[in-house]
């Protein structure tokens, strides 16, 4: 425990001071890195991966060129940009292991931040330097623009729409949309070589959406632009796997009481991390690969493991977990039958629904995943792992039943955690207590589920979340089996039940 009057403000000059105290600092000189990439969208989970993986190339001697400017163009981006200005843009990672370890690092190759608002015309400016050959994103599912029934560009948005008539008019952006196409045709007309956009959000084929909707945006201003884009930018495809709860109060405090830092924002993380992508950029990129990171030609297979075992598997234990009463994560995996269901689940049903995976070995990933999910270090909560489900499930979950059913491979697991999500959806657990369901959609749920009494398969005919699933019979017995038993039985026993292979 650090003295109070021992305390250390995370800033440049002090980093041999925090050094000393057992936190690894940059070695290198950072006033030699130079701005490479801007980043739209700082947050955790940036902060947690791309930018680690710079910071240890950089403490290799590498990749100096390839700083990371970030920035933000919306108003809760005030807050990034004030707490890395305060410390010259250094913040602290702590990795939480599962026997309450802690390692701790500060990092550095985050070297300035724009935020658009304060000088517009300052960031299109770099935006169009040559030097910046990567801007990467991490703006959230939502920040793409996609609707989420057709797939499409959502170009009546009212701030896209003012946005495009503003390039248009050859006026200043206001979106990450404006920015980055604004910029992309001031390098076209300058005969300077474009950036490539480089998407590392948690969504499938991330740099597909990303070509899609920016290539929507670029088409309102200008088709002309919208044809360059489309033949000369790179949008590279990209998979992250590691899991970054947000920073809470106890995460700034335990930092501060054990090693005297004071950090405006510290990221926690677990330190499981895989990195994979697509090798396809149009300037050159950093040597990703000598940092832990795998670059391969083609992501989607490691994309399907990650999102039909790991997400798929949060899916199974966040609903089950909910209306077994359970909080986080780690409680919910203390339950064996939990644990064991979920592994019959990415065994049985997740497993050959995906391709062959070079490089990795599958049952030393699931086993992983167990160890994951069990880490009481990282409280991740279950309602965090059960929001925003008719994004996912739709997304995560459905294609391995889609795939299984025409394969021939089993489907039970997957109908029971589809099952779970009707019954969570009702809106309240087995006590009564009423659930918050975090869902654009919840309303719309709910009805839906409060009609299972009399339909009991209406929740999984809603076909813009299940497609056909219902009208197979090798979906729908297990599934009503399931449904069934979580109403008459509960969560528990139900889980037990499946986790043994033990008719419901």
């Amino acid at each position: 425990m650090t003295d109070s009057t021992d305390m250390l403000s995370l800033h440049g000059s002090n980093l041999d001071r925090i050094a000393a105290r057992g936190v690894r600092v940059p070695g290198y000189d950072r006033s030699t890195v130079t701005p490479g990439i801007v980043h739209f969208g700082v947050g955790g989970f940036h902060r947690a991966h791309m930018a680690v993986v710079l910071d240890d190339l950089m403490a290799a001697g590498r990749a100096a060129e390839w700083g990371i400017v970030g920035a933000g163009v919306l108003p809760h981006d005030v807050r990034m940009r004030d707490a890395l200005a305060g410390q010259d843009h250094l913040y602290s990672l702590t990795l939480k292991h599962p026997d309450g370890t802690r390692q701790r690092r500060v990092i550095g190759s985050i070297i300035d931040y724009r935020y658009g608002p304060d000088d517009p015309q300052g960031l299109v400016d770099l935006l169009g330097e040559e030097r910046i050959r990567i801007v990467s994103l991490t703006v959230t599912e939502g920040g793409y623009n996609v609707n989420p029934v057709t797939g499409e560009f959502i170009a009546d948005d009212a701030m896209i729409a003012a946005d495009a008539a503003a390039l248009a008019a050859r006026q200043l952006p206001r979106t990450v949309f404006g920015y980055v196409i604004e910029a992309l045709r001031r390098r076209r007309d300058a005969g300077v070589a474009p950036f490539t956009v480089q998407s590392c959000d948690n969504i499938s084929e991330n740099g597909n959406v990303a070509k899609k909707m920016f290539g929507a945006f670029a088409g309102l201003v200008d088709p002309e632009l919208a044809a360059w884009i489309d033949a000369h930018v790179a949008f590279p495809n990209a998979m992250v796997d590691r899991i970054t709860p947000a920073t809470t109060d106890e995460d700034r405090a335990e930092l501060s009481e054990e090693t005297g830092l004071e950090d405006a924002w510290p990221v926690v993380a677990e330190p499981f991390f895989q990195w994979v992508l697509e090798d396809s950029f149009t300037s050159g990129r950093p040597p990703y690969e000598s940092a832990g990171a795998q670059v391969v030609d083609d992501v989607r297979p490691y994309e399907h493991m990650k999102l039909r075992l790991l997400n798929s598997g949060h899916q199974g234990l966040a609903y089950f977990g909910l209306l077994a009463g359970y909080t986080y994560a780690h409680e919910a995996m203390e339950n064996p039958d939990i644990a064991a269901y979920l592994r019959r689940y990415m065994d049985e049903e997740g497993t050959p629904s995906l391709e062959p995976l070079p490089g990795i070995d599958l049952d030393g990933y699931k086993d992983s995943l167990i160890e994951r999910f069990s880490n009481p270090e990282i409280r991740d909560t279950l309602a965090r792992l059960g929001a925003e489900s008719s994004d996912r499930i739709p997304k995560w979950l459905v294609p391995v039943i889609i795939d299984n059913l025409a394969s021939g491979a089993p489907v039970e697991v997957a109908a029971a955690i589809c099952a779970s999500w009707a019954r969570y959806a009702e809106g309240s657990d087995e006590q009564g207590a009423a659930f918050t369901i975090v869902d654009r959609f919840a309303e719309e749920l709910q009805r839906v589920a409060k009609a299972q009494s009399a339909d009991p398969l209406a929740f999984v005919r809603q076909g813009q979340f299940f497609g056909p699933v219902a009208n197979d019979s090798h979906f729908a017995g297990p599934y009503l089996a399931a449904l069934r038993s979580l109403h008459e039985r509960g969560a528990k026993e139900t889980v037990r039940r499946i986790a043994v292979h033990e008719k419901l």
